[in-house]
């Protein structure tokens, strides 16, 4: 669909030839608009005569409704983590191979590095013998729900392009993220909350902050509502001193009636991502204080995710995923910062253990919180970074790894995902995919398709040619799907 762009308010007696066609009944754009929407039999979403977010029809049926995304932001090792690498050991503080090195490009290192052994002790675990470091204790409980994807990869080793690579399928800015597109393709099932809610934890933001979560060329409608820690997740969403019950809800509808107005004069989607702000605006006055009123869950509960009350943490977002999920939100990313680990200031002896305890026992509780539910078959929940770490040593003061692109781990469970398996296999030092690589855009692809959306199929026409999450590459890795 071809984006459509407001015509700001000009004097009647000061038209240009352009404008006087714009305000006539038979005005080209509506012309143009009308054209569209009757000759595709597909017409895009924000044709419809619907709420932008109303659910709508997947291409098929799939396992899930929901996801919440997972994202450490800063690359977290693997090395350290999920992929247990016994020759990498062996060889700690030996030069790596001249041929493992050649043709490679990396973000820091100079060439003359040493190879780096895990920092930590590796055990298997479950009934799929899975491998987990001494620093996921808590993992261990859910290992037999999670699908440990060993053989990750991407293209860009600088954390921002690499961020967005992951969440938009391109590193350039501009592309609607992974949330909007789905809002975009089968809406939200809540009625009083946003569709595609973003929630952050750490000493900082993401790099490109709202850029992860944007709507790109899409309506803004779909772009990601990012909430503030506390209790008032939204800033100037109570009314005024004096202005509440009709005379708010009588503005409201008056507000909605002027820009419904110029909506069926100009047709600009954007006129109708305003009225639909209005009205959820209007609604989460209420919505938005019971969503955050964690005091009503029980103390097993809240001591299970680590939250205390009022103290904003990883883990009381963990919990505020959840409530949100089974609310309806259609998908929730959960930034994570600080998992930059090159050492110096940050490293992998010291720094990861902490950034390590701050999510194991949240997200161990959020997957077992899901299943007794019931609902974490309906709910796709995605784990790891932008990219993952080398396995040379940086020379720097303290212990650390560089970015690396070409292997790393994520993991994903639930809503229709095998559980209790490992797929994809790195080499023996942890460089290259040996086998089941799996690509960012496969990552998307499937992610997509346990939503009931086929990556190819759910596209929109810019500037000339059709744009999708997965951009012309990308499979389904039906291998990982239950």
């Amino acid at each position: 669909m071809n984006k459509q762009h407001s015509v700001p308010p000009e004097p009647l007696f000061d038209a240009t030839r352009r404008q006087w066609f714009c305000r006539s009944g038979v005005g080209l754009g509506a012309m143009a608009l009308s054209s569209l929407t009757h000759d595709r039999a597909d017409a895009a979403p924000e044709d419809a005569r619907t709420h932008p977010l109303s659910v709508r029809p997947a291409h098929y049926g799939g396992s899930a409704k929901s996801v919440i995304f997972l994202h450490m932001a800063g690359g977290p090792t693997q090395l350290e983590t999920f992929s247990y690498k016994p020759k990498l050991a062996e060889l700690d503080g030996a030069p790596p191979p001249p041929s493992m090195l050649a043709g490679k490009r990396f973000a820091f290192l100079k060439g003359k590095e040493k190879l780096l052994g895990p920092r930590r002790g590796f055990a298997q675990y479950g009934q799929g013998g899975t491998w987990l470091s001494d620093l996921l204790p808590h993992h261990r409980r859910i290992v037999d729900e999670i699908c440990v994807l060993n053989g990750m990869q991407t293209d860009v080793f600088n954390h921002g392009p690499a961020k967005i690579f992951l969440h938009t399928g391109s590193p350039q800015m501009g592309r609607p993220s992974d949330g909007a597109w789905v809002t975009y393709g089968i809406g939200s099932e809540a009625d009083d909350l946003p569709g595609f809610v973003v929630l952050q934890s750490g000493p900082r933001g993401p790099r490109n902050g709202a850029q992860l979560w944007s709507s790109g060329f899409l309506p803004t409608t779909y772009q990601g509502v990012a909430f503030r820690k506390g209790e008032a997740p939204i800033l100037n969403l109570q009314p005024p001193p004096g202005i509440a019950g009709a005379s708010q809800r009588e503005f409201v509808a008056a507000v909605r009636d002027l820009n419904g107005l110029r909506l069926a004069r100009v047709g600009d989607p954007e006129i109708r991502t305003r009225i639909a702000a209005y009205e959820m605006a209007y609604r989460m006055q209420s919505s938005a204080p019971e969503l955050m009123d964690v005091k009503k869950e029980t103390q097993q509960t809240l001591t299970a995710y680590g939250v205390e009350p009022g103290k904003p943490s990883f883990g009381a977002n963990c919990l505020l995923a959840r409530r949100l999920v089974e609310r309806g939100v259609r998908f929730v990313q959960l930034y994570h910062t600080n998992w930059d680990h090159h050492g110096g200031g940050e490293d992998i002896n010291t720094d990861l253990p902490v950034r390590c305890r701050q999510i194991d026992q949240p997200i161990a509780a959020l997957i077992a919180d899901l299943k007794q539910r019931g609902i974490l078959d309906q709910t796709v929940v995605v784990w790891g970074g932008e990219f993952g770490r080398t396995p040379m040593g940086e020379e720097r003061k303290t212990v650390g790894r560089d970015h690396h692109i070409e292997a790393y781990s994520m993991w994903m469970a639930g809503g229709g995902i095998r559980g209790g398996m490992t797929y994809g296999k790195s080499d023996e030092l942890g460089m290259g995919v040996d086998d089941e690589l799996v690509h960012v855009h496969d990552l998307q692809a499937t992610l997509l398709h346990c939503l009931g959306l086929d990556h190819t199929r759910l596209t929109v026409r810019f500037q000339g040619r059709e744009f999708r999450l997965t951009d012309v590459h990308g499979r389904v890795v039906k291998e990982i799907l239950a």
